[in-house]
């Protein structure tokens, strides 16, 4: 009998490798007519999107495009990042979405390593981009440099370009009639994220057509998303290519409305205008919301269901954008897990609990998603599980088809994160006794400031190259706007501040991080010490520091806002910039 139930092969009719693709073809077929992307004046509808990424992908394979190659952007959430999801790996190539808040050398190197045979840059990014391009030439081959092609903005043209090549030109010269290249394997890459674009050697996480077709089906499921979403772009589309919703809302059939600027005069605008019904977000949006000026705000009839993750959100913040009219469901994920992992998934029994508490709830990160086959929190070192009582710390394991292939060009990497069938998150966490997993603290001192991880190792390794700075370290520092910022202890050559000799100020170290870093991973206060606290063998003692930031006074919030203000592009989306500023 055995032998006989093998005697059924795969065939065509009972066999298909799965890809998010198929969701954009399924939506085209049988909700042709319904409104599939919204953008200020702008309108499609999904048989105008099917038609206008099979034309995108026939140019792309037109311009020598081929199986495997990198097509890179850098863009905001337009229309075309949007289409992009599908005409890239619909052309068969691997679409790599650059964070729009990297400064040119991070671009430059991410740019260098993936190999990009195409660079799309919205009109927006065109100076960054140049500078980028630059550099990238001065290290790199000429054969090396990526085809530009600018993408104006499709609702207000600005005619600004970076070399000869349009998007919309591709749109119109390509073919409506394109069959998809092939997919022969559903292990194949459609997607290269960084996790961070601030190190000479970036990690580039890989993820396959099954893990984002899972995903996708994972997290509309977790999410329990129903049919004709009207989804509101608040999330980044290079954030884990938008959680996979980019995908998830075609599979839905729903109606995508896109933001370049995410100020709370846009979001309330386009929520009143389009009845939004989802959104995904960091809890800095939140801040947005609540901040928003009463000419600015608009009464949300209908509940609309918030993903929040990227930082856990403080259950004082939920208690103030509940009553606003968001019902919230909080997530918990990494770059390496496509996006969310964790979903803390409400049970009705909670209803009955006082707000504190049912907030208090809110705030854990969860249980896993469907596409995991197991999560756990174990000791690193004898893998041996926590005991679920909320108390016990341990490191947060994952393993599941939503896991990343590894890290591109980085085997060592890729093995020091896959250990005994697991993938280790770096993240250490409880588990509570009803299952439910919450954070405690992040083995590797990374600093979430508004949704964004920042490296307090990376932010170091500049402030040692300051010639007068003998140590540095840096450590998260509590913050109302953003949940947590860099704060940075420094022992000057000399030892003390107060010294005459000393020709350096707080204020000429931060000047120098604008400099060389991206001016999110600034550090919005320096602290001069004579030495750093040590342990007996030199290691510096970060939980001593820490304890100290969590003292000092805490920033001013309109203060932050003038800086980020002042970090933006010099160009008439300022207040984009400042509200993407902590995305």
């Amino acid at each position: 009998m055995g032998t006989e139930m093998n005697m059924l092969p795969k065939c065509e009719a009972n066999y298909a490798a799965l890809t998010p693709t198929t969701f954009l073809k399924r939506a085209a077929a049988f909700y042709a007519n319904r409104t599939s992307l919204i953008y200020e004046g702008t309108r499609f509808k999904w048989r105008q999107t099917y038609d206008r990424c099979s034309r995108l992908a026939s140019s792309l394979v037109c311009l020598n495009i081929v199986k495997h190659d990198v097509v890179s952007v850098l863009a905001p959430n337009v229309p075309a990042m949007y289409e992009m999801h599908f005409a890239v790996p619909m052309a068969g190539a691997v679409l790599n979405t650059i964070n729009t808040r990297l400064d040119a050398k991070n671009i430059a190197s991410i740019l260098k390593h993936s190999g990009a045979k195409v660079f799309f840059v919205d009109c927006q990014f065109v100076p960054v981009a140049r500078e980028a391009l630059k550099i990238l030439m001065n290290n790199s081959e000429p054969s090396m440099m990526p085809l530009v092609i600018v993408i104006d903005d499709i609702d207000s043209p600005t005619g600004v370009r970076l070399g000869e090549l349009e998007y919309e030109q591709l749109i119109h010269k390509g073919n409506p009639g394109f069959t998809s290249v092939e997919l022969d394997d559903e292990w194949d890459p459609i997607a290269l994220n960084y996790t961070s674009g601030t190190t000479s050697e970036p990690k580039g996480v890989v993820y396959s057509h099954r893990g984002a077709y899972l995903s996708t089906l994972s997290l509309i499921l977790g999410w329990e998303m129903g049919s004709e979403p009207v989804y509101l772009w608040t999330l980044p589309m290079f954030h884990c290519n938008g959680w996979t919703f980019t995908w998830g809302v075609a599979a839905r059939g729903g109606t995508n409305v896109c933001l370049r600027n995410t100020t709370a005069y846009d979001i309330y605008r386009n929520i009143k205008r389009h009845q939004v019904t989802h959104m995904c977000c960091a809890p800095i949006i939140f801040n947005i919301l609540l901040e928003a000026k009463p000419h600015e705000r608009c009464e949300i009839v209908s509940p609309i269901q918030i993903l929040t993750g990227g930082a856990p959100p403080p259950a004082p913040l939920l208690e103030k954008i509940e009553p606003l009219g968001f019902k919230v469901t909080h997530a918990y994920g990494l770059t390496e897990a496509t996006g969310p992992a964790l979903v803390c998934e409400w049970q009705a029994k909670w209803n009955k609990l006082p707000k504190e508490e049912q907030s208090n709830l809110k705030a854990r990160q969860g249980i896993s998603i469907l596409t995991l086959a197991d999560v756990d929190v174990k000791d690193s070192e004898t893998m041996e599980s926590v005991p679920h009582d909320g108390k016990t710390m341990g490191e947060i394991v994952l393993r599941g088809s939503s896991i990343m292939k590894g890290y591109f060009k980085d085997p060592k990497a890729t093995n020091k994160a896959f250990k005994n069938g697991w993938f280790f998150t770096g993240d250490v966490g409880v588990i509570h006794p009803d299952g439910y997993l919450e954070i405690k603290d992040r083995s590797k001192d990374v600093i979430i400031s508004g949704g964004e991880n920042i490296s307090s190792v990376e932010l170091e390794t500049v402030l040692y190259r300051h010639p007068n700075i003998l140590e540095a370290a840096v450590v998260a520092m509590p913050h109302p706007r953003w949940g947590e910022t860099p704060c940075a202890f420094v022992a000057l050559r000399n030892k003390s501040n107060n010294d005459s000799n000393v020709k350096v100020s707080k204020s000429d170290i931060i000047s120098y991080c604008r400099k060389n870093l991206p001016h999110f991973m600034v550090p919005k206060r320096v602290e001069f010490v004579p030495e750093l606290p040590k342990n007996s063998t030199g290691k510096i003692l970060k939980f001593e520091l820490r304890e100290r930031a969590k003292a000092f006074e805490q920033v001013d919030v309109s203060e932050n806002q003038q800086q980020a203000v002042m970090d933006s592009h010099p160009s008439r989306y300022n207040e984009q910039t400042l509200a993407f500023s902590r995305l």
